[in-house]
């Protein structure tokens, strides 16, 4: 069972948007966490339009539920590309990809307010639900609409109410 680095996410995207926060328009770093910088929606679209760092996605595909293959299926790319661009030191990626990975991101977190657990919640995104049309969450997380399903269903959850 593969075990998930959540608090070393999270300082270490905190250190890494702190580090860039001139680039990213603030002007002094601030003190917060993935939830913080997932509530500023500027932060993002700045992080989206300049793209995140390949060793940014590195730390965030270590922490988070899904293999190589499951990122190259959601970024739709190769895993070959994938680690074409592990070997580019200082490779960013595209806007669209980057978004990808925040609404990957953004689901996760979530997924673990809703669970409280990453393999609780892992599970959950495995097993075809009735509510979504007999898909299983992760089968949706690939395009903005599914994304979105994925995610209503996630309140509906914490709040009881259950299909």
């Amino acid at each position: 069972m593969k075990s998930y680095k959540t608090y070393d996410y999270e300082n270490e995207l905190h250190s890494v948007v702190c580090e860039e926060a001139a680039v990213y328009g603030l002007s002094q770093p601030l003190d917060f966490g993935i939830k913080s910088f997932l509530a500023n929606k500027m932060l993002v679209v700045s992080a989206i339009r300049k793209g995140f760092p390949f060793s940014l996605f590195e730390r965030i595909q270590q922490s988070l539920p899904f293999s190589e293959a499951d990122w190259a299926s959601f970024l739709d790319i190769s895993t070959k590309t994938l680690q074409r661009y592990k070997q580019a030191k200082q490779h960013l990626f595209k806007a669209s990809h980057t978004e990808k990975i925040i609404a990957i991101t953004e689901v996760t977190e979530m997924g673990l307010e809703v669970f409280g657990d990453m393999h609780k919640f892992k599970l959950w995104l495995e097993t075809p639900s009735y509510a979504l049309g007999g898909y299983a969450p992760f089968e949706l997380l690939k395009d903005a609409y599914g994304k979105e399903l994925v995610m209503a269903e996630l309140v509906r959850i914490s709040h009881g109410i259950l299909a």
